[in-house]
């Protein structure tokens, strides 16, 4: 039997009055944690760069020493892709989870990254194109597709579209459309060499153009999904309670999709379809600061790109060669998984 305040979520969340100066502190702290890591992640690596190096790297002056020069054209790129793509993947998972009150909705999870990976696919295949610009709209589109078929698929029956019935709906899809790749790649091989590791998820590779390409739109989506933190409580009630409190339940899901669609979109397309961080990232922050969306989602987005940056660090010092990024997420993100259904976290939220 559930209490209240599990029945209610975010009608406790708006009633509890929570510490602002307390979550400030808190906040500023994740800030922090996440300067120490960009710092470690500009640092680290199979090259060593002293951290005296670090800063002068950034800026890349014209006399700049091999340390620097590293950081600068290497490091530089991948680390600001990481804080994006963090930042997109905990927020997209965020938002999912509040609109489906499933704390199993995950990019991954749900098919929406295998869409906008299949897409990306279909285009570099049919087209031969090599445009970051082209792969965001074509993530865009797979991602969306993906969203709606899942939905469809697990609201038909008797029960509508329930936590457990997207899950499933969302592994058919997902296992579809990742045959549907792996076919695409085999029959023209030669188009994919460089795909193969932007499959597995991995922020190297990448040079700071494509972090410019997607910064627009992760910036639109993270906005976006911030601004509906106070809706996502409300419907959280509800349809009914939440139309009166003065919400529009159609409307939050629909502006809760486009920010995910937004956020995966470009996620993806940028960096391949890194899994778990989404499911990880709002199940620690609901643990520590509880149902509020406006705690969940700031707090998603600053531990976010610590848990992703933290990843790729781990993957270049671990092997002799460096270990995709997507690799050691779901490596560090599977355990996480089997924790939660083993404490009961399949309920609704």
């Amino acid at each position: 039997m559930l209490s209240p305040a599990r029945r209610h979520p975010a009608k406790t969340a708006e009633r509890a009055a929570p510490s602002r100066g307390g979550h400030a502190f808190r906040l500023a702290l994740l800030a922090a944690v996440l300067l120490l890591t960009v710092a470690a992640s500009l640092a680290i690596g199979a090259g060593h760069v002293p951290f005296g190096s670090v800063l002068p790297g950034v800026f890349a002056p014209d006399d700049a020493s091999r340390a620097e020069l590293i950081v600068h054209e290497l490091r530089l790129p991948r680390t600001l892709l990481g804080i994006a793509v963090g930042i997109a993947l905990g927020l997209a998972g965020a938002v999912m989870q509040a609109l489906t009150r499933n704390p199993l909705a995950e990019p991954g999870m749900l098919g929406v990254n295998g869409g906008a990976a299949l897409a990306v696919v279909l285009v570099i295949g049919a087209f031969r194109v090599d445009e970051v610009l082209v792969y965001v709209w074509a993530a865009f589109a797979g991602a969306a597709g993906a969203a709606v078929l899942v939905y469809l698929i697990g609201a038909r029956g008797r029960g509508g579209a329930s936590p457990a019935r997207l899950v499933l709906a969302g592994a058919a899809v997902n296992a579809v459309f990742s045959a549907m790749t792996a076919g695409v790649m085999l029959f023209t091989p030669h188009n994919f060499g460089g795909f193969r590791f932007w499959q597995v998820g991995s922020l190297g590779g990448r040079d700071t153009s494509v972090f410019l390409r997607v910064l627009p739109f992760v910036a639109a989506g993270a906005v976006l999904a911030l601004l509906l933190a106070r809706p996502l409580n409300a419907l959280g009630l509800g349809d009914d309670a939440g139309r009166a409190l003065g919400s529009a339940p159609g409307r939050t899901r629909a502006l809760g999709a486009l920010a995910v669609v937004l956020l995966c979109g470009s996620a993806t397309a940028a960096a391949g379809p890194i899994t778990f961080l989404g499911l990880a990232v709002p199940f620690i922050v609901r643990t520590a600061v509880g149902p509020d969306q406006r705690l969940v989602l700031p707090y998603s987005l600053l531990l976010a790109p610590v848990l992703l940056l933290g990843a790729d660090i781990i993957g270049r010092v671990v092997a002799p060669g460096e270990l995709e990024t997507g690799i050691v997420t779901a490596f560090l993100g599977a355990p996480l998984f089997a924790v939660m259904v083993r404490r009961g976290r399949m309920r609704d939220l």
